[in-house]
């Protein structure tokens, strides 16, 4: 499959880069699928590309001491990762694993440097993410050091609220909401006891399930007093 200018359009990175600027992109670049649970990028190791994802999602992992698998990040369709190889030399930091079938799209580093020095909104793009990135991952720390499993996974829930149906705080819509080991690994606890939270809240009319894409969080301010810790389950 060629890498097209018209793909590479479908990034939001890229909104404002130059008709040139996209072709000579879409060139250089080279697009890989990979299947459930592939090593999209490998920790420890330096990195010559950088991930943009078209299809699919993957999550970003570390592991601890004892080898226990913990998430770190999500990376959704249109989003990209490895992007720290843009700034300094050293290896990749944690893993990226593809959590369904994906497809993606590589940039060479070196190609990706010299596009940046003429187009300053991508590393405009960048600076924001990171930004976001850091945000989260510390969020995620902070979620690890909460005692009560219950609370840990309503803080996980609300997280992925959109902003704005969290001022209204009537009721919401996870779309693609991630699975429950997916949950797990991001809160370093078992499958089983994030689907015991799960049968908890649906049996407190809190959630209800609409197929696998849809997640519908029935009782918005219920939810955010779980997660807060003023109410319990």
């Amino acid at each position: 499959m060629v890498v097209t200018a018209e793909l590479i359009r479908k990034f939001p990175i890229f909104k404002s880069v130059s008709a040139n600027s996209i072709e000579a992109i879409a060139k250089s670049s080279k697009i890989q699928k990979f299947s459930r649970r592939a090593v999209v990028l490998t920790a420890g190791k330096r990195e010559e590309g950088v991930c943009f994802l078209f299809e699919g999602r993957l999550q970003g992992v570390d592991f601890t001491i004892d080898g226990r698998e913990v998430g770190l990040y999500f990376v959704e369709a249109g989003g990209f990762c490895g992007e720290l190889a843009l700034f300094d030399a050293n290896p990749q930091t944690e893993h990226v694993i593809a959590l369904t079938p994906a497809v993606t799209v590589f940039i060479p580093v070196d190609f990706l440097q010299e596009i940046i020095k003429e187009h300053s909104a991508i590393l405009n793009f960048l600076s924001i993410k990171l930004a976001s990135r850091i945000r989260e991952m510390t969020f995620q720390r902070a979620l690890l050091g909460l005692p009560n499993i219950a609370q840990r996974v309503c803080c996980q829930l609300w997280s992925l609220i959109p902003e704005e149906d969290k001022k209204n705080q009537t009721s919401s819509e996870i779309k693609n909401p991630p699975t429950h080991m997916e949950i797990a690994i991001m809160l370093n606890v078992s499958r089983e006891t994030v689907s015991r939270v799960f049968q908890t809240l649906q049996g407190h009319a809190i959630v209800r399930r609409d197929g696998s894409t849809k997640l519908q969080i029935v009782r918005l301010e219920a939810l955010k007093n779980l997660a807060e810790g003023s109410e319990n389950i």
